[in-house]
């Protein structure tokens, strides 16, 4: 006795519907796993205070904020006027290594801004923008040297 070909699709599309929410379900269940585990700034209200929590939770803010030799350890960006905005705006985002790697004049910097706002939703920066580029050029300007100058050689000599 062969079965209806409709009641079969329904029963292939109702297998498939349920495939589709174990997977999702699977998906949010390994990405709350990894949340919980690396943690989030709102886990301060549900992890109960304790002493040790406190002590561990103070070194690092402190260390979020420690600067060696110019440089934000916790970003590797450079520490200048404006480097909160760029903690902000831009690490919100995606890693510093974007920033860092890069070397732009000011309107370089500001058509990857363009660039991000077209194509990666990157919001309207407003006021900020002018001090991000201002922050941006400065520090991570095109340099002016190559990795070591050029030889100068004074002298020419034949060699026998």
């Amino acid at each position: 006795m062969q079965e209806d070909p409709i009641k079969e699709l329904e029963s292939y599309k109702r297998i498939v519907k349920s495939l589709k929410l174990l997977a999702w379900a699977s998906i949010l269940l390994v990405a709350g796993s990894i949340w919980f585990s690396f943690g989030s700034p709102g886990l301060d209200l549900i992890i109960p205070a304790s002493k040790e929590n406190v002590i561990v939770k103070k070194d690092i803010q402190e260390n979020e904020d420690q600067v060696v030799d110019g440089i934000h350890l916790a970003t590797g960006l450079i520490d200048d006027t404006g480097i909160e905005l760029i903690k902000q705006n831009c690490l919100a985002c995606h890693s510093s290594k974007l920033v860092t790697q890069n070397r732009m004049n000011r309107q370089g910097w500001k058509e990857t801004i363009v660039w991000m706002q077209e194509t990666q939703k990157l919001w309207d920066l407003g006021e900020s923008e002018s001090k991000i580029l201002d922050y941006l050029a400065k520090n991570y300007a095109p340099k002016k040297a190559g990795r070591r100058k050029n030889l100068v050689i004074n002298e020419w000599y034949e060699i026998d």
